[in-house]
């Protein structure tokens, strides 16, 4: 698989696997499961792996440090999250997770962008995956505590990175402005935005892709199905978008888009994982799978050749703007 160089030489495979669904995101994923997600990515040559304290209450760095661990050091990337410290809770450890993950509620996340709380979420990082070190770490969700994270959460990054400790800095989101922002107030190396830079959302190319790409500032786009609406060759009618249902005229662009796909014999999927793709500014597209089957699926799309009739078609049409065209 193709890779793409973060500018201190950090090399991302242009697909990367999201382990959220390593920690039971929305439902159990069992261990055969997760042996078939790791394994066929790493077959399909993906290097370039990603996850969370947020995934599972810990569980998907459990697991994916677990699947890593047999793996030489050098021939991957890992990237994981601070920002969320997990703090043992015996006394709800009979609830579920509350969040969005399957797993019981024995710990419980505590936000902290403070220079301690980004060392000891490293420390206990690296302790559950079993790991030496990681290669990128990002500030994930600050957005209500953006005046300390892009002070004193991001200083803590780059001290961390000066010595050594990791290769790459910078943050996570699912807005775009405060990434650029963090852009122009800090020395970082690689931003990983949400669902904004799609084919129905394009919001992150007016600001932080140029800047970025400006700065030398990789960008690493996530969420490109917008949570489901693009994820199937046509969307069904209860699709959701940014993990709503989708709103009718979000759903009838996607079958529009999907229109102008199959004229050119590819399907809204394969379209939208390349639709990232295409700009400079993106260094890959991670992708959140569960199963054999999923990897595979989401590796197929990103193999299908795109015409590039179709961009031109699709901004004919108006379905994308002639910039991203």
């Amino acid at each position: 698989m193709r890779t793409r160089a973060l500018r201190h030489g950090t090399l991302l495979t242009e697909i990367g696997l999201g382990a959220a669904q390593l920690g039971n995101l929305y439902r159990e994923t069992t261990e055969a499961e997760v042996d078939e997600s790791v394994d066929t990515a790493w077959d399909g040559g993906v290097r370039y792996f990603d996850t969370a304290p947020h995934y599972g209450l810990g569980l998907s760095e459990r697991r994916l440090g677990a699947r890593l661990a047999s793996r030489p050091r050098d021939e991957f990337v890992i990237s994981t999250k601070v920002g969320r410290v997990l703090e043992p809770s015996p006394e709800t450890a009979h609830l579920r997770d509350d969040d969005g993950f399957d797993v019981p509620r024995d710990v419980v996340r505590r936000w902290d962008f403070s220079r301690d709380g980004i060392l000891r979420s490293v420390e206990d990082s690296l302790r559950r995956t079993g790991l030496d070190r990681f290669d990128i770490l990002y500030l994930h969700d600050p957005d209500d505590h953006f005046a300390q994270a892009s002070t004193e959460g991001i200083g803590a990054l780059i001290e961390l990175r000066e010595q050594g400790v990791v290769s790459a800095v910078g943050a996570g989101m699912n807005a775009a402005d405060p990434l650029a922002e963090l852009i122009r107030r800090a020395d970082i190396d690689v931003v990983m935005c949400a669902g904004r830079y799609t084919l129905l959302d394009d919001s992150a190319a007016a600001e932080l892709l140029p800047l970025a790409q400006e700065r030398g500032v990789g960008v690493v786009a996530a969420g490109v199905f917008n949570s489901g609406l693009l994820s199937a060759p046509r969307p069904p009618a209860d699709a959701t978008y940014d993990y709503q249902p989708a709103p009718p005229e979000l759903i009838a662009r996607a079958n529009a888009i999907a229109d102008v796909s199959e004229r050119h014999g590819v399907t809204l999927p394969d379209v939208a994982v390349a639709f990232a793709l295409r700009h400079p500014a993106v260094v890959s597209v991670v992708l959140g799978a569960r199963g054999r089957r999923q990897v595979t699926q989401n590796l197929d799309r990103a193999a299908t050749p795109i015409p590039d009739d179709l961009w031109h078609d699709l901004a004919e049409a108006d379905l994308i703007s002639k910039e991203d065209a």
